[in-house]
């Protein structure tokens, strides 16, 4: 700490240290003036030449001393000035302070209306918040009910439904019941896919046996039967069988049934000269059809050998289109004679027709030269009209004749 005055300067005050700086300077260059002549001994240059670099360190240390007064007053001044600015950043930052706080009670009371009127319109929301709830409750709970309802009318068709499938239980358990019901299915197919009049229902044949569905197709291949009767007892012993011996022992006997069947399709209902040579053996199941296509071919290719083919509910369908479209062109080939005839009258017509359009065209000609005709005898009969009403009648020659008008019946 350096005291000059009034005033106090520690040691890390840079004008202190230019100061100190300064004499350290001084200090360095005595002592290379003190080291020099003791090298150059006594002589006068060095007196002088000292001398001369001592009057000279005189007047730098004079200078030195002006510069240390000047240097303490800028000090002093730039006190000064720190204090000032101090004092003038203190009321600032007071006056900016104050300035804040004020903008802050501001911003507070803003806010707290701000909050105010959220809180209200919150209010207000959650007001309506909980009446819509509420009304969606009852909505919800209304549909619940309906759906309730719903749910009860389901449960009663399904009790329905269950005594359906008991009653289709107890058809399909009967052996009469459940050729009915292949029947019934086997009708159902036909009358979509055939006319009413190409197949008959029940038809009996000349050896007295009475066939589910016999479809008038023309010769050949001549009406065909189709059977409805299948073996289910069989069927059902294959699908109860648990063991693979059972298994083994169901579908034996399932294909010796088809096999029987197969047998009785083809002595009763394919007669020389009155059916076709062959039948169809309808089965009113998939199931069915699939189970004796996948595990017993021998069996499908001894109804191929038998000529009675084994169709499903899907490939019935199939047939009897194919059934149809046959039946179709026969009824063609039957009426291609009476369209013939048709034919050949409708050229008659035709030529009678080309025949009076053509007298129709020289009485069409006739006319309009009849018209041209008359045309050049008013222009005539004009020009005369004219003249005699001019009195002109030296125009008129002497020799002129009047010129007839033809006229020709239409």
């Amino acid at each position: 700490m350096i005291q000059i005055g009034d005033t106090s300067y520690p040691f890390s005050d840079p004008a202190v240290l230019a100061v100190l700086g300064g004499l350290a300077t001084l200090v360095l260059i005595l002592i290379l003036l003190i080291t020099t002549l003791r090298r150059a001994g006594q002589s006068a240059e060095a007196v002088n030449y000292v001398a001369h670099q001592m009057g000279r360190m005189s007047q730098d240390m004079i200078g030195l001393a002006q510069g240390q007064n000047q240097l303490a007053g800028n000090i002093q001044t730039v006190s000064d000035a720190q204090a000032n600015a101090q004092v003038r950043v203190i009321q600032t930052m007071e006056a900016r302070l104050a300035e804040v706080q004020a903008q802050v009670a501001e911003r507070l009371a803003d806010n707290a209306l701000k909050s105010a009127h959220s809180l209200a319109e919150m209010n207000e929301r959650l007001k309506e918040t909980l009446t819509g709830s509420s009304e969606k409750t009852t909505k919800s709970l209304t549909e619940l009910q309906e759906r309730l309802a719903t749910i009860d009318r389901a449960q009663t068709n399904i009790e329905k439904l269950s005594g359906d499938v008991l009653s289709l239980q107890d058809i399909l358990s009967n052996k009469q019941r459940r050729g009915l019901f292949g029947e019934i299915q086997l009708t159902d197919i036909v009358s979509k896919a055939l006319p009413t009049d190409s197949f008959t229902l029940q038809a009996t044949l000349s050896n007295g046996k009475r066939a589910d569905c016999l479809v008038h197709l023309p010769n050949p291949p001549g009406p065909i039967v189709i059977d409805a009767k299948f073996p289910f007892e069989s069927y059902e012993a294959l699908a109860r069988a648990d063991t693979q011996e059972l298994q083994k022992i169901a579908l034996r006997d399932l294909g010796n049934a088809v096999r029987k069947h197969i047998k009785d399709i083809s002595e009763r209902y394919i007669i020389e000269g009155e059916t076709a040579d062959g039948a169809i053996m309808f089965l009113p199941s998939e199931a069915v059809y699939a189970e004796l296509h996948a595990r017993l071919p021998e069996v499908v290719r001894a109804g191929f050998d038998a000529r009675v083919w084994i169709v499903s509910p899907t490939t019935c369908m199939a047939t009897l289109n194919t059934m149809r479209a046959i039946l179709k062109d026969a009824r063609m080939r039957e009426q291609a004679g009476a369209i013939r005839k048709e034919l050949s009258l409708l050229g008659g017509d035709v030529e009678r027709l080309v025949t009076r359009v053509g007298n129709l065209d020289r009485h069409f000609g006739q006319a309009a030269k009849d018209l041209e005709d008359i045309k050049i005898s008013a222009e005539k009969a004009g020009k005369r009209a004219n003249r005699l009403d001019n009195f002109d009648f030296a125009e008129i020659a002497p020799d002129a004749a009047p010129v007839p008008i033809a006229v020709q019946d239409p």
